[in-house]
């Protein structure tokens, strides 16, 4: 990506390496949500329908 300098080298060695934290933390929460999502029902019947769904077929020409 970059070629690590001195500076960014003290910095880790002071603060930690922020960028493979946050990197760590991305990848737990997509591995959860996946989870999750795998685990939620795909329709509920009680559920408004969809606003992106058309509310009538379209007529055909």
């Amino acid at each position: 990506m970059f070629q690590q300098t001195p500076v960014y080298d003290r910095l880790v060695a002071e603060r930690g390496d922020v960028p493979v934290q946050v990197r760590g933390e991305a990848d737990r929460i997509h591995r959860d949500l996946a989870q999750v999502l795998r685990q939620a029902p795909t329709s509920r019947p009680d559920a408004p329908p969809s606003v992106f769904e058309p509310k009538t077929p379209p007529s055909a020409l």
